[in-house]
């Protein structure tokens, strides 16, 4: 916007005169240097007269306006002031250009305007046509979309089908549905449309039938075996029918037929790396780094796949590169704070953690370089800036008053983090992690009824927190006499979150209190498979050797103890069940 602002400033003077020389009678509104000027004046009688705009003077003023708006930054003046010239003059160059400056304002309004015009003016413009489609879409008129691009396709133009198939992703399922519909009813009007079968495809992946997509794109890929971003989506959607060995193979074959696909080389990459394949998928990712240096993505996926292989150095290069050139800075400062962590270097790495200042790298930052510091016996630095940064950033004050409850809480300074956590409910009442923190806190000071209060403030303004009714129906369970109460908070946990295994643990424990041991086995079981943690494995345990697998239940036990040597529960529960603790 910056750069074309100036265009109609120059004409201001001598407008009186002739108007201005950079608006032809074509409507051109592109910017006249000094040299197109001295050339203007100095043109020779065989050369063609001058064609000055035929505006109307009204017209012109808002052109002229609408410039002198953008120079000042108030570009929502610049798209009023140009929709309207448009509309005035119906000039095609008028409206190209008020068409860019609505699309890059996003103005949704002013770009439907503005292609109606187009069309009316110029009807068949095939950018018009395609703007019309995208507010179509936005519009959820689906079938005025693709009847806008179906007028694209008969004139031979990309009706760019496939980008219209992405963006179903983010439709209500009926919409998915009918956009599916609709497509295969043009695809039965225009047989034999690469663009149009490998839309369908794209959506019957969006819409949950991947096998049916990968059976639309065969006998496509039969037929058009150069066609790449159809060979890229057989692969995601093998990979999606848990057949991984094919769809790595496939990928294998096809990347190196067409190794200057970014892409599909990416996909790969990642494929790999969820595989565990991390040196192939280093390799994978150090080619496509070699052909595309200067792509910052690339280099960052290099850099994290070397450092989950093992090879630190590796990606310390590349991630200085890349804070270097100023990409992905607050990524990249973030995993070299971590390199250095691990390394052992504290006071690096607290520099390199400090650096982050934005994105979703910035709190965990913010929290390990505050660990680190207190780890130096800095913590009141740590605190202090804590504090100086929530009174800086009050819209984010929540977020850093967690961040000084957790970090009080690992250096098991309780009662001062309870003390924080009160403050924080002063000003932030409504903040249900801070309150929840402050229960389990009341819950490990051995103040259940407080923990009690607030967990029911949670559950009660959120019916359907599955956590806050898990700890509150375990609470109950462990420190109460209430089990048929706990059984119910449970139950309605388990209903909201039916497999996680905290939720199944609590279950199993609160049926075993009530002494319904098998039922209780079958839901320690599969907590325990899913999570070996050791309180559960003290639950289980106990199930069991109370149900006479006692060396089954030794076994669980000593799984336990391997994780935790010291788990205050899982200790007790040994001592009191065998009398050695577990020695």
């Amino acid at each position: 916007m910056h750069k074309s602002a100036p265009f109609l400033v120059t004409c201001l003077f001598g407008l009186s005169l002739a108007g201005c020389a950079s608006i032809t009678g074509s409507g051109d509104t592109s910017a006249v240097d000094d040299t197109e000027k001295q050339e203007n004046i100095g043109q020779t009688d065989n050369e063609p007269a001058i064609e000055y705009a035929d505006f109307e003077p009204e017209t012109l003023f808002l052109l002229l306006s609408a410039e002198i708006a953008a120079q000042r930054g108030r570009y929502d003046v610049t798209l009023v002031n140009y929709l309207r010239a448009a509309q005035q003059s119906r000039d095609k160059k008028v409206i190209e250009r008020a068409m860019r400056i609505a699309q890059s304002l996003n103005g949704d309004n002013a770009q439907k305007q503005l292609a109606e015009l187009w069309l009316d003016v110029d009807p068949g413009n095939l950018q018009a046509l395609r703007v019309s489609a995208i507010q179509a879409v936005k519009r959820s008129e689906l079938e005025a979309a693709l009847g806008y691009m179906e007028q694209i396709l008969d004139q031979g133009g990309d009706a760019d089908f496939d980008s219209l198939a992405a963006m179903a992703g983010n439709l209500p399922p009926e919409q998915q549905q009918e956009l599916l519909a609709l497509y295969e009813e043009m695809a039965s009007r225009h047989p034999d449309t690469p663009e149009l079968e490998y839309s369908i495809a794209l959506l019957l992946k969006i819409t949950g039938n991947p096998q049916a997509g990968l059976s639309r794109l065969d006998p496509l890929i039969t037929k058009n075996p150069n066609f790449q971003p159809a060979i890229i989506l057989k692969g995601d959607l093998l990979y999606q029918l848990d057949r991984e060995n094919d769809a790595l193979e496939h990928l294998l074959v096809n990347t190196r037929r067409f190794p200057a696909n970014r892409q599909m080389g990416t996909l790969y990459g990642r494929m790999l790396i969820s595989e565990g394949e991390l040196q192939t998928a280093q390799d994978e990712f150090k080619r496509l780094v070699a052909r595309y240096p200067d792509n910052p993505g690339l280099r960052l996926s290099h850099a994290l796949v070397a450092l989950e292989n093992g090879q630190p150095e590796l990606a310390k290069d590349e991630l200085t590169k890349l804070t270097e050139q100023g990409h992905h800075t607050s990524e990249a400062s973030y995993y070299l704070g971590r390199i250095e962590d691990e390394a052992g270097n504290t006071e690096q790495a607290i520099g390199y953690y400090q650096s982050v200042e934005e994105g979703n790298y910035y709190l965990p930052s913010l929290a390990r370089a505050s660990t680190l510091l207190a780890s130096e016996g800095r913590l009141e630095d740590a605190l202090e800036n804590i504090r100086s940064l929530r009174r800086e950033n009050p819209e984010r004050a929540e977020s850093f008053w967690l961040l000084e409850i957790n970090l009080l809480l690992d250096q098991k300074l309780q009662q001062e983090a309870l003390e924080a956590g009160s403050k924080a409910l002063e000003d932030h009442p409504e903040n249900v992690q801070v309150r929840y923190a402050r229960a389990m806190l009341f819950d490990a000071m051995d103040q259940p009824g407080k923990a009690e209060e607030d967990l029911r403030v949670i559950v009660e303004s959120d019916p359907e927190n599955a956590v806050a009714l898990n700890a509150l129906g375990y609470i109950l369970t462990t420190r109460t006499d209430r089990l048929r109460e706990a059984r119910g908070y449970i139950e309605q946990a388990l209903t909201l979150d039916p497999e996680n295994p905290a939720i199944l643990d609590s279950m199993g424990w609160v049926l075993f209190q009530e002494g319904q041991i098998n039922s209780a086995l079958n839901y320690l079981s599969r907590a325990w498979a899913t999570y070996p943690d050791p309180e559960v494995a003290a639950h289980y345990g106990e199930a069991l050797w109370m149900n006479g697998a006692e060396e089954q239940a030794q076994i669980i036990w000593k799984k336990g103890l391997e994780q935790d040597a010291d788990h205050s529960v899982l200790r007790e529960t040994i001592r009191r069940l065998t009398g050695n603790g577990g020695q």
